[in-house]
């Protein structure tokens, strides 16, 4: 199947906004919080990123962490990669990378052969703007959204039979990426229409079939950051209690979406980065880790919504911001690299274990104070004098692993 390449509503605020609240605020903003040189493969046995040893010398590393100890291969070309290009770690070692070449975005297969590199061409797409998804669950595939006037257009750049494959198109411009399911079937995008963003569910195998996610207030601006599979955890972020807030929700429940007081932080931009998995259908004892920026920098957050509160503490040296993975032990593992120690990964002790003298605990109650937004016309969301907001709407088709949906 072939296609031609294809290139707000806002609540009355109740507190004023801060320069980092505006940054948050917008789909571009968003992307460059959440951006990070390091991306995970799915099954997080490797990573990738681009490296600068000297000067503005820059070139693909693949980083290998399923084994006893840490280790990078450096993956240069015949000539240093520009800064713009992006690399994706597939989880059968080989790395996507993704140039720009003269109005056209072209994609390889990187590999270590002995001295060298290996490089698999796999050809093109003519747009003007194209972003990699992140890694596909359960397979060795990548995606790509090339957002057009009216619509996105979604790629299969990686894993096809010839090249990139176009494998459908979204009305509305599209942004963000998360997979919902272990198949990659299920694939969550921020949709933009009208002027309004909403979070919607396109189902790779059904033509592209598009389903609402999130739908707290008519005009809210509704985004989802992440999600996991085994528990069914939304982490959100929405302008629905009249400033953007970061909520949490549960994939298919009836249950609102809460925001949390204590993920609300004056003067910084907070961004989850990575879940616990392996807490199959208990949402609530998630750890969530979360990347901090503010003025004095990027600091790490861990939290999880059981706990009623949040937990802060000092980024260890050479973090490489907003990358790591939880373990289902509930270790966090932040990936480093430094000068002396160009490659390592530091483990952050349990949730609920981190030592007092290392962290800030703010204990404020999840869904104890979050804004109630209250929406004319419709009935209340949950019971009454529940301090939570609207609901989102569960996907109607398309069951996610087995788990029955909310009728």
């Amino acid at each position: 199947m072939t296609a031609p390449a294809t290139t707000t509503a806002t609540m009355t605020a109740t507190q004023p906004h801060t320069t980092a609240t505006t940054l948050a605020n917008t789909a571009d903003g968003l992307d460059a919080v959440r951006r990070t040189d390091f991306t995970l493969a799915h099954d997080r046995s490797y990573a990738a990123r681009l490296a600068r040893r000297s000067g503005d010398a820059w070139f693909p590393e693949r980083w290998t962490l399923d084994g006893p100890e840490p280790y990078a291969v450096e993956l240069p070309g015949h000539q240093p990669e520009e800064p713009d290009s992006d690399v994706l770690p597939l989880a059968d070692g080989r790395v996507l990378i993704r140039r720009f070449i003269e109005g056209r975005h072209t994609f390889s297969l990187l590999y270590p052969t002995g001295p060298g590199t290996g490089e698999v061409p796999l050809g093109g797409v003519e747009c003007e703007r194209l972003t990699l998804l992140p890694p596909a669950p359960g397979s060795a595939c990548a995606y790509a959204l090339a957002p057009g006037e009216h619509a996105t257009t979604v790629w299969l750049v990686a894993g096809g039979a010839f090249g990139p494959e176009y494998v459908t198109e979204v009305p509305g411009r599209c942004t963000g990426g998360v997979w919902l399911d272990r198949t990659g079937r299920m694939l969550a995008l921020d949709r933009e229409t009208d002027g309004v963003t909403k979070a919607v569910a396109v189902d790779l195998e059904r033509g592209g079939e598009v389903t609402p996610l999130l739908q707290i207030t008519d005009d809210s601006d509704d985004r989802l950051l992440l999600a996991d599979a085994d528990s069914g955890l939304l982490l959100v972020r929405s302008n629905a209690p009249g400033y953007d807030r970061l909520g949490w929700g549960v994939l298919g429940s009836r249950r609102p979406v809460r925001f949390p007081e204590c993920l609300r932080l004056d003067d910084t931009v907070v961004s989850p980065f990575a879940v616990q998995p392996g807490q199959v259908l208990m949402p609530e004892t998630c750890g969530v880790a979360l990347r901090i920026d503010g003025a004095a920098g990027s600091w790490l957050g861990v939290w999880r919504p059981a706990a009623r509160r949040l937990l802060q503490r000092a980024a260890p040296e050479g973090w490489l911001a907003g990358a790591g993975l939880w373990t289902a032990e509930g270790v966090l593992r932040l990936p480093c690299s430094t000068g002396p120690v160009p490659v390592s990964v530091v483990d952050i002790a349990p949730l609920g274990e981190v030592p007092c003298d290392l962290s800030i605990e703010l204990s404020m109650g999840v869904g104890t104070e979050p804004a109630q937004v209250e929406v004319p016309g419709q009935e209340p969301c949950g019971p009454p004098d529940t301090p939570v907001v609207c609901k989102p709407v569960p996907l109607q088709q398309a069951p996610l692993n087995g788990r029955p949906q909310a009728g």
